[in-house]
């Protein structure tokens, strides 16, 4: 059975890395009473959930409150309970809340051809941010992914610390 966790509240929902630049590896982190946890996942991922975030606040009142900034670092993760793979986000207009749901990535075989995805024993983190967990969020999420490597000016590749091999100025 898939590892299940639902928050109806966090203290605290943030991104962040380990490694260099162009080596890095990200993870998403949940932390409530004392319990945290941790999902690792792809930059794109991060991003992805930042702009859908970005653009259902847009269309809500402003947060009044901001968590600090010093507590959307990411501690220290542990092993991560899972690797995500689908992403469910919304709102919850009773609570005034945004829901961010994340499964676990479970490989599957390409030569079954039959849609076994229904039948995947997923691990889930289900979890209420508020408004001002989200815009808080959004912000500390473009930071981290601004901190990587460089693109190129030319062809929009990420340039290495030892150089780039741009394909539109060959």
């Amino acid at each position: 059975m898939g590892i299940y966790y639902e928050f109806d509240e966090v203290d605290v929902f943030t991104t962040g890395t380990q490694g260099d630049p162009g080596q890095r590896v990200f993870f998403l982190q949940a932390r409530t009473s004392g319990q945290r946890i941790t999902v690792r996942c792809e930059k794109q991922q991060v991003a992805a959930i930042a702009m859908y975030l970005r653009r259902v606040l847009t269309d809500l009142p402003p947060p009044e409150q901001r968590p600090l900034p010093g507590a959307l670092e990411l501690t220290e993760p542990d092993d991560p309970v899972f690797v995500l793979g689908p992403i469910g986000l919304g709102y919850d207009r009773s609570n005034d809340r945004l829901l961010v749901q994340l499964e676990e990535f479970v490989p599957t075989e390409e030569d079954d051809e039959t849609d076994a995805d229904d039948d995947l024993d997923r691990g889930h983190l289900r979890l209420f941010i508020t408004r001002s967990q989200a815009d808080a969020f959004c912000e500390h999420a473009e930071r981290v992914i601004e901190s990587g490597r460089p693109s190129c000016i030319w062809c929009a590749l990420p340039i290495d610390p030892d150089g780039h091999a741009c394909p539109r100025m060959n």
